[in-house]
């Protein structure tokens, strides 16, 4: 079964909007992490524990970036987007790295065949009524021991994009409060490793501030 069988309204919103804006978020996100070493902090601890050979899926990859950065960092990472015009830019600027269509919350994945997983700014458009059933579907698709890394923006007031870059689009992003996330991924099966918030950096454009959750499917227990 496709992603498109099972496609849902959010999902199409979310996907028409990216298509449009592909090529100019492209542009304005070009050196997204250069200015935030946080961010790359983050995903080297991330990396680092990521245990064995297996293979790491980037759910909501957008253009790639992420998935370059993770796999430079020595990963065997896949990248996966509902967007085709986000793909086809991930594919073009990452030609020796796998990208994939399809949605983070039907994943075409056996049960525990990920070491690693992370949803990078992914989850925001995913209403909260489905936050239990996405992490599920992480928390399914990981092995024992497999991290999860989440980030989002943190805070209650959501912020609605009209018209990007001129395009005849809209769509919320979805800010969360970082314990009620914890929550949802203890909720989901998790055991959280690590929660991390910034404060808005205005000289990047941000308005709000931004949280990394980390957790982890815990490892699996021997019976004497």
């Amino acid at each position: 079964m496709t992603y498109s069988e099972t496609e849902t309204g959010f999902l199409t919103e979310t996907r028409v909007f990216y298509d449009a804006i592909a090529e100019d978020y492209a542009v304005l996100f070009q050196e997204e992490l250069k200015g935030r070493p946080l961010e790359r902090a983050i995903l080297d601890v991330f990396a680092d524990l990521v245990e064995g050979e297996g293979p790491v899926a980037d759910l909501g990859c957008g253009p790639g970036r992420t998935t370059a950065r993770l796999a430079a960092l020595g990963l065997d990472i896949y990248g996966l987007d509902l967007s085709e015009s986000m793909l086809a830019i991930a594919r073009r600027e990452n030609p020796g790295l796998r990208f994939e269509q399809g949605s983070m919350l039907d994943l075409d994945l056996p049960d525990g065949s990920l070491a690693g997983a992370l949803s990078w700014y992914s989850s925001i458009h995913t209403p909260v009524d489905r936050l239990p059933a996405l992490f599920a579907e992480f928390h399914r698709v990981l092995a024992p021991g497999g991290p999860l890394l989440v980030a989002f923006q943190a805070g209650d007031k959501h912020r609605h994009h009209d018209r990007p870059f001129g395009h005849d689009v809209s769509l919320t992003f979805q800010r969360r409060q970082p314990d009620v996330m914890a929550g949802l991924l203890t909720d989901a099966g998790f055991a959280l490793h690590s929660r991390t918030v910034r404060e808005a950096d205005e000289s990047l454009g941000e308005t709000s501030p931004q949280a990394f959750l980390i957790a982890r499917k815990p490892a699996a227990t021997t019976t004497p």
